[in-house]
């Protein structure tokens, strides 16, 4: 059977990075005995486990999780390169951010549609580079929290919005950028409500919370609230003309899934490359918000190069 027929019967889905706990929950989903319909054609079928030895978070736990992907009977390869001989579609799943662009500039290069799990990189410059591979190789990716596919943030009425507050945890590791980390799904959350268009953002920040506020180009205003301290949750407060609501939100990754294999199927990506961008310009101007006493910064200074 050729390669091209072996495709078209299924898509051969293969992972790189298996530090994450979503490579397991993912594989789970995709290769499930009655899986989701939109899922029926993938199948995930080679896994590379690169790893970051300086980094707990992966050192410690990527042998657990690479067993248990071997013992659902995926292929553990050696190499980036063995494994884009074996699929059609990556996902990306490492969990340091740091390792991402260089990790993706085969995949990218080689033709193939990868989804890149959060953090996209470790850096808003990182990002812009491999924002630009994508359109130099005119390769598709996308990448995204799975907070922005959850029912509830889904469900939300995002008309008429004059503003919001998103909340999530926010843990922090001294190897990314403050919000990369882990505050990325209550931010992404943010402008899942709010869309595009924000021009500054300021930044206060506490040992057991951060507070981010962006001022749209329309005058609105739109807040995340990272937890350190308290109860935990992800949620969100949407401020309408009419109505205010308030949302807590149950993180699944089920329907992330299907839109990552929709997207494989289609080359069609459903977050664009200029709105990752932006939110992670927004977590950069955070952090330079931080060290400027909490004072306005300017997206635009951030985002003026893609312009």
């Amino acid at each position: 059977m050729t390669t091209s027929a072996h495709a078209a019967e299924t898509l051969r889905i293969g992972l790189i990075g298996l530090d994450s706990s979503h490579a397991v929950a993912f594989t789970k989903t995709i290769n499930a005995e009655d899986p989701a319909p939109e899922l029926k054609k993938a199948k995930v079928v080679a896994a590379f486990p690169g790893g970051s030895p300086d980094l707990p978070t992966s050192a410690d736990r990527i042998e657990g999780f690479t067993k248990q992907i071997s013992d659902m009977g995926i292929e553990i390869v050696p190499s980036i390169d063995a494994l884009l001989k074996k699929v059609d579609a990556v996902i990306m799943n490492s969990v340091d951010g740091r390792v991402h662009l260089q990790q993706a500039k085969p995949v990218l290069e080689a033709g193939i549609p990868l989804f890149v799990d959060k953090p996209i990189t470790a850096s808003l410059e990182e990002t812009k580079q491999l924002i630009a591979l994508s359109n130099k190789t005119g390769t598709p990716f996308f990448s995204a929290s799975t907070l922005r596919f959850c029912q509830e943030v889904i469900d939300l009425n995002k008309e008429e919005v004059v503003g919001c507050v998103a909340y999530s945890p926010c843990k922090l590791d001294p190897t990314h950028p403050d919000l990369f980390w882990y505050g990325i799904h209550g931010v992404e959350t943010l402008f899942t409500v709010m869309g595009p268009g924000c021009k500054t953002v300021q930044r206060t920040k506490t040992e057991g919370a951060d507070i981010v506020t962006g001022v749209w180009e329309d005058g609105r205003v739109g807040t995340f609230r990272g937890i350190r301290d308290g109860s935990y949750g992800y949620g969100v407060v949407v401020f309408g003309k009419k109505d205010i609501e308030l949302t807590k939100i149950r993180a699944t990754y089920n329907l992330l899934v299907v839109e990552i294999v929709k997207f494989f199927e289609t080359k069609e990506p459903p977050v664009s490359p200029e709105q990752t961008l932006e939110i992670v310009a927004f977590m950069t101007a955070a952090d330079m918000s931080r060290d400027a006493d909490g004072q306005a910064i300017s997206m635009d200074s951030l985002l003026s190069e893609e312009k």
